[in-house]
């Protein structure tokens, strides 16, 4: 605005305007039209289409929209005591190859911007007329594979002028890329940072996740204790129960031992039972190897939690979300919902 010797004060009022859903420039009513001519000359709005929009029983929504470009991504707002919960996508696709998650079928496609982050809270909001108040990115990708977008996104959404989410109401989530953790700790945020896990010993979590041959359990936990130190926030690791594969008691016996061992014990595991995935041959964990886990890890001091299965009748449970064909029909999409 300065270069074009328009007054400070009209960037903060196109910034609110942005952050309240506008789809177009000549929306800002108080922006004189010669400027919003000028806005509309040299710039565009990015505003997601609703593809499809289901409805699970239990009250989850979870869309697919398409942006731009033409690509799409998944985002799912689910209903909690504390308020709704919004988990967003941060990539088109996702390249770290997990073998129980959907989001990383057809490897990756390009980096989400800032803007495209925000538009899945925003329009999420909208569309739905639930009020966003906590974030996970949790969705299609790897958020700190796109780490100087996602820490500007941090930045907007959390900007008082705008949906002014703060940053402890945000879940970032992570397979434990070691130097950004430490590039994270570093910065010293206020987000939570949840650790897809997964297995506590190198065979097995490099079975299910090749991004463990690049760092190791051992690793992973270390730098993960080394946040904690730095900023104060307990890490929360993921744990998908995974039936033969990592749910036996010789697998909870060293997941405590390693969280003692690195001094991660006052991080909290979150225990998922895993959710189909049909390309995949993976099954959950039974009910009698999960209450056996869970046993193990409470007895050796460890904070643990069972994660509460939302959206699983619409494949928008966690390792569910994918990207779709882009020629996907809205009237199916319609037909869906209902």
């Amino acid at each position: 605005m300065t270069e074009w010797d328009e007054p400070e004060y009209r960037a903060g009022q196109i910034f609110k305007w942005l952050h309240s859903g506008v789809r177009s420039f000549d929306e800002m009513t108080d922006i004189p039209k010669a400027l919003r001519d000028r806005l509309a000359e040299r710039f565009y709005i990015t505003v997601p289409e609703v593809v499809s929009k289901q409805v699970s029983k239990d009250g989850t929504i979870k869309y697919l929209w398409r942006l731009t470009d033409g690509n799409t991504v998944e985002s799912v707002i689910m209903s909690y005591r504390h308020g709704y919960t919004v988990c967003i996508s941060s990539q088109v696709g996702c390249r770290m190859g997990c073998r129980f998650c959907a989001s990383t079928l057809g490897g990756l496609v390009r980096n989400l911007s800032a803007s495209e982050m925000v538009d899945q809270v925003l329009f999420s909001q909208l569309d739905s007329g639930n009020r966003i108040s906590n974030i996970v990115l949790m969705g299609i990708g790897e958020p700190l594979d796109n780490y100087d977008n996602v820490l500007r996104f941090l930045q907007l959404i959390s900007d008082p002028r705008g949906m002014n989410i703060g940053q402890r109401h945000i879940s970032v989530s992570t397979c434990g890329l070691v130097e950004k953790v430490d590039k994270l700790g570093a910065d010293k945020l206020q987000f939570t940072l949840s650790v897809s896990l997964h297995a506590p010993d190198d065979e097995t979590r490099s079975h299910l996740m090749p991004v463990n041959r690049a760092y190791g359990v051992e690793r992973v936990l270390k730098a993960c204790h080394a946040y904690f130190k730095r900023t104060g926030r307990r890490v929360s690791y993921e744990y998908a129960m995974i039936d033969g594969v990592n749910d036996t008691p010789r697998h909870a016996r060293l997941l405590a031992d390693k969280l003692k061992k690195t001094q991660n014990q006052q991080s909290h595991v979150n225990l998922i039972l895993l959710n189909k995935v049909t390309e995949t041959k993976l099954a959950p964990s039974t009910r009698g190897n999960m209450q056996a886990f869970v046993k193990i890890l409470q007895d050796s001091g460890i904070n643990v939690t069972v994660r509460r299965t939302l959206g699983g009748d619409i494949d928008a449970s966690c390792g569910q979300l994918r990207r779709k064909n882009p020629g996907y029909d809205t009237e199916a999409g319609r037909k869906d919902s209902k």
